[in-house]
């Protein structure tokens, strides 16, 4: 194996720099030139944007539709709800003047003095703002109502410390925003959209999430109620995956959007709002992938099959081209993407290293042999497992082994979640468990003393507040188990990214 490939740290010796090694050694993306910026490369974003389309494609078959609204937010629009602005405040990017200069020693340029805004914009942390106001202009009626509308944006939220995909300043992804005519639409909006994102990460990602309401501490800003999913990484630790936000009327009052209702009377809209964004890649990497780099799962991996020749000599290699080039054609008609890396610049081995690193799901070889006896060596990425196959019917096998693939690496994941969640009934015990990873379910007394107590001494917040059960008796009342008050369920508990 190609050493400048495989040479990752492990992750037991240390799962913070493998994540990092993987990102930037699988070329899926690397630090820019502004700080706290990432350039997402050609294969990473290739990821995303399957992603992005999956996504995008169930959106428009709930009614959903694509618009687009301004980056800048003029600052007055922060001010208009409280809550929001007190979210956010910390991690506004600002812009002051509109125009630069060349510099008076002819060194560069400098900002025009002469050019300062008579009100400053923000580039958008998120769009609830810009999109109300904009929403005063569309709404006068019932009739008007629902609007669903979705964007695929940018947005900027300056960070500290940042890691590639998991938290950057600038990051890729889509705010959905809905204007209702009753609290139950709006309602069951929220919570429908928390389910389209949860059958995403489990059909599409592989990857197995809680669903689940946030605490009063944990909610967006501005937010009646915040729905999430969360995953487990394999370090066991929580990450967010998506949430999805019941905004009540609190966006609707600040910004004045009012209509006549079916008794035609005055009433203010209702608003959810939800969003994913390039947070998922960082969870695809964690969840599934190992010591040897990516694993992808099918129903995501930019290049499904890749088919590598070895050969000795230019006579046996275009043989072998002509025989592959039939079975690529069969793989394509079923809709499967496939490369054929016959290129000469790279050997087999460094070949093999290389999209083993990147996740590849399935790896096909023809040598001399195989092209002999009408075979192909056939590796799968998830269990790095081999065998040899005839090339009859080769295509319908593949087919099966990467929906084979795609169920195996969510079972694992599952089950991996499924060992590191533990219940707890004394603060004691939940002080050594948490040491060790994984969710715990714990009974709260619902305050955010409590949360913010555990939170201090432990590192540990509440995820969520489970919809379904996760295990025996957590829906049950008990005892907080730090003031042993009463507690109307178990709640999730874990350390998160």
């Amino acid at each position: 194996m190609a050493k400048e490939l495989k040479d990752l740290t492990k992750r037991s010796e240390n799962y913070s720099q493998w994540y990092n090694d993987l990102v930037v050694k699988a070329d899926l993306a690397e630090q820019s030139a502004v700080r706290g910026c990432m350039v997402i490369k050609p294969y990473g974003y290739a990821i995303w944007e399957k992603m992005q389309r999956q996504l995008d494609d169930m959106f428009k078959e709930t009614g959903h539709v694509n618009a687009y609204f301004p980056l800048l937010i003029p600052k007055s629009f922060l001010s208009r709800e409280a809550e929001h602005v007190e979210g956010f405040a910390k991690e506004c990017a600002v812009v002051t003047h509109h125009r630069l200069k060349n510099s008076p020693d002819g060194k560069g340029v400098v900002v025009d003095p002469e050019a300062k805004l008579e009100e400053e914009l923000i580039i958008r942390p998120t769009s609830e703002t810009i999109i109300w106001n904009t929403y005063k202009n569309w709404i006068n009626s019932y009739r008007d109502l629902p609007i669903l509308c979705n964007q695929w944006a940018n947005v900027m939220r300056w960070e500290m410390r940042t890691r590639l995909f998991l938290r950057t300043a600038e990051f890729l992804w889509q705010e959905g925003h809905t204007a209702h005519a009753t609290r139950e639409e709006a309602e069951a909006e929220a919570v429908r959209m928390l389910n389209v994102y949860a059958e995403f990460a489990e059909k599409y990602m592989a990857v197995p999430v809680v669903k689940g309401v946030k605490s009063a501490n944990e909610r967006f800003a501005g937010a009646l109620d915040t729905y999430t999913i969360e995953a487990m990484m394999q370090d066991g630790k929580a990450l967010q995956s998506g949430t999805s936000h019941f905004l009540g009327q609190n966006f609707a009052k600040a910004f004045d959007v009012q209509f006549v209702n079916k008794e035609n009377k005055m009433e203010y809209v209702w608003a959810t709002s939800w969003g994913v964004s390039t947070r998922l890649m960082g969870a695809l990497i964690m969840t599934h992938s190992d010591d040897n780099g990516l694993v992808l799962p099918p129903h995501l991996a930019p290049i499904q099959v890749v088919i590598v020749p070895i050969y000795k000599s230019e006579e046996q290699l275009k043989q072998i081209d002509t025989k592959v080039e039939g079975i690529v054609a069969k793989l394509k008609a079923l809709g499967i993407s496939v490369k054929y890396d016959n290129a000469d610049n790279k050997r087999p081995g460094f070949k093999f290293a290389d999209y083993e690193l990147k996740g590849v799901p399935v790896r096909l070889v023809m040598g001399g042999r195989d092209l002999e006896n009408n075979t192909m060596e056939v590796m799968r990425r998830d269990t790095l497992e081999k065998e040899t196959i005839s090339c009859e019917g080769i295509e319908t096998y593949v087919q099966k082994l990467l929906e084979d693939i795609q169920a195996n690496i969510y079972r694992k994941a599952l089950n991996h979640r499924q060992s590191l969640t533990k219940s707890v009934d004394t603060y004691e015990e939940f002080k050594e468990e948490i040491e060790k990873g994984g969710f715990i379910l714990a009974h709260w007394d619902g305050t955010t003393e409590t949360e913010e107590k555990i939170k201090e001494e432990t590192k540990a917040t509440i995820r969520c507040i489970p919809f379904e059960s996760m295990v025996e008796g957590d829906k049950e009342p008990g005892k907080c188990m730090v003031t042993g008050k009463p507690s109307a369920c178990r709640v999730i508990f874990a350390r998160s990214y």
